[in-house]
């Protein structure tokens, strides 16, 4: 195995990496918590399957929680506007990470999204990471195929409940917010796994759901496990149509 670090991102190669087969794991993480984190579990139980069904693959990571994307959206949307030659220093700046960050998607055969709820939408490291990619031309002008055909798994963790008949029902804005934006507007075709009721072992008040939301997770692990089966499943037959790679 080898392993690179730069800008943030780490990639992780096993080997054999050169052979025609090799598919590649985009791992996205957007907790603030590197200890504890549940969609970091989720995550790590997507890449440990990827790692068992698919020895011979890749993984590239991109941690926007604990390593945040530099603060460049203001200065990438007027620059987006500009010939490269015209662009301020910062705007260059902004411009060059947009295409590394858009690279990462174009090259991943399959992407994982961790996405605790914060207040009640995406974690800011997310939402930022989202803004940037979206200054890409070609995805705007692509009308929602950019990524056709490429995999996505979402894991999401929640402190709360916000299942129907909950008090919370209708609070979740994060799982609406990323089927619109993935898959309609990025044509990524989504799967996903959630664990709920995370705060129990923290909050004295959750102490009576703390067995439920222990099933959850349990459940949560099982359910992100299986989608890496049915997502390999999809791309070893060749179901994968990729007009941007």
């Amino acid at each position: 195995m080898t392993t690179d670090l730069k800008n943030n991102v780490l990639l992780l190669r096993t080997a054999g990496t050169k052979k025609g087969n090799t598919m590649n794991l985009l791992r996205v993480d957007a907790s603030i918590r590197s200890e504890g984190s549940v969609s970091r579990q989720l995550g790590d139980a997507v890449e440990q399957q990827w790692r068992q069904q698919h020895p011979d693959g890749t993984v590239t990571r991109r941690d926007v929680g604990s390593a945040p994307l530099p603060p460049l959206w203001h200065a990438g949307v007027p620059g987006s506007h500009l010939p490269p030659e015209q662009r301020t220093p910062e705007q260059a700046r902004a411009a060059a990470l947009v295409d590394e960050l858009v690279g990462e998607l174009l090259a991943a055969d399959a992407i994982v999204i961790g996405a605790p709820i914060y207040n009640w939408g995406v974690p800011q490291g997310l939402k930022q990471w989202i803004d940037l990619i979206c200054l890409d031309a070609r995805l705007a002008a692509s009308d929602g195929t950019f990524l056709a055909g490429r995999q996505a798994i979402v894991v999401e963790s929640r402190g709360g409940g916000y299942d129907p008949g909950t008090p919370r029902e209708g609070w979740d804005f994060v799982t609406p917010y990323l089927t619109r934006l993935l898959g309609d507007a990025w044509g990524l075709e989504l799967s996903f796994a959630r664990a709920e009721l995370t705060s129990a072992d923290q909050n004295p008040a959750m102490a009576f759901l703390r067995e439920q939301a222990k099933e959850q997770l349990a459940e949560a692990e099982t359910s992100a496990a299986s989608h890496v089966t049915a997502v390999l499943d999809r791309l070893r037959s060749g179901a994968r149509t990729n007009p941007s790679r």
